[in-house]
């Protein structure tokens, strides 16, 4: 666990971290992409963060990779690539830079080590785990080989280093559909999401998919009922789901995807009124892309991912001491289930 008191009394003897007005005043393009969710108050706190990291990843030759859940100042203020999970793992094997920086969650981190073992990958805060990857290890997959011989095993990517090199191949909630349909056997082994197998199981009803009974602590939250009243509430809004929820919440939504796909939806739908079931920070990150789409509802947050703060991007790439390591056997067979992901996806790109 990080000790905070003496982070950040580091911090502030090598970097001037005061709130700064003027400094915010100055750094207004980047400002520009979250004001409608940030105050001028937050940036003029957050804008020295900001402005420290940025300088120190150039000296560092760094890059930041940042899910689609990370808060605006992150997302907009310091991200080199945003997206998902799958987004994420192919920019990762495409960075000329020495060190990357993770803003996700542990498995993000590890997925970029395994595709880039000679680089350094900093997590922010190892304690910025995930309730789904925690659900399974590799003696679960075992149990599911057991299970159902000679059936492959997909397994999402929201799984530890260990699970992905006991597994066939990868998945993300954007290309789970692909993989199952691309695969030859009648039979298929989803492992940890049982909604996102679920979900996908509607859309390939020719497949046989049997799966892991693991769950994601904000997706599994929500339930239909909550979606039939909010529509009674507000009538007109369009309702849209990830898939990691509930197959009954899925089928209440207008449309159901991964966060790539809520954002390409938005962008290309641009609803009067929507309401995004997922983690809170997604319709926070592109509400000032999407000004004549009125975000509204509830949302659940993630607590894993909220760990990650600018504070806490700054320490990591100031000490350079909060390195991924992943064993190379492990990291070496989770390799080929992460890249045959890739690769297929591609193909049917």
């Amino acid at each position: 666990m990080l000790d905070m008191p003496a982070l950040r009394e580091v911090l502030h003897e090598a970097y001037d971290l005061a709130p700064d007005p003027a400094l915010a005043a100055r750094m207004q393009s980047e400002y520009a992409r979250m004001s409608r969710v940030v105050s001028p108050a937050d940036w003029a706190i957050h804008a020295p963060y900001v402005a420290a990291i940025n300088a120190l990843k150039k000296d560092r030759n760094a890059t930041i990779l940042a899910h689609n859940y990370m808060t605006p100042e992150i997302f907009h203020g310091i991200a080199d690539v945003v997206g998902d999970s799958l987004q994420l793992a192919i920019e990762a094997t495409r960075t000329e830079a020495d060190v990357i920086v993770q803003c996700g969650v542990h498995f993000m981190a590890e997925t970029s080590k395994i595709l880039n073992p000679a680089k350094t990958v900093l997590m922010p805060d190892m304690a910025a785990g995930c309730s789904l990857a925690d659900s399974i290890t590799a003696a679960g997959v075992a149990e599911m080989r057991a299970r159902y011989p000679g059936a492959p095993v997909v397994s999402y990517v929201n799984t530890t280093a260990e699970v992905k090199a006991a597994s066939d191949i990868c998945c993300t909630s954007s290309n789970a559909v692909q993989i199952i349909r691309a695969l030859d056997a009648d039979t298929i082994i989803m492992t940890p999401d049982q909604y996102l197998a679920q979900n996908v199981a509607a859309l390939v009803p020719e497949k046989r998919i049997v799966w892991w009974e693991g769950s994601c602590i904000v997706h599994e939250q929500y339930t239909a009922q909550d979606i039939r009243d909010f529509r009674d509430w507000n009538p007109g809004t369009r309702i849209i789901a990830h898939p990691e929820c509930p197959p009954d919440v899925v089928a209440e939504a207008d449309f159901s995807g991964s966060t790539k796909g809520i954002l390409d939806y938005v962008s290309a739908e641009r609803p009067a009124r929507a309401m995004l079931v997922t983690e809170c920070s997604m319709a926070s990150n592109i509400s000032d892309a999407h000004p004549e789409v009125e975000f509204i509802g509830p949302c659940n947050m993630c607590p894993y991912m909220k760990k990650i703060t600018l504070e806490k991007v700054l320490w990591s790439l100031h000490t350079m001491t909060t390195q991924i390591e992943v064993a190379p056997d492990v990291a070496d067979r989770a390799r080929l289930a992460v890249q045959r992901m890739i690769d297929l996806s591609a193909q049917k790109a």
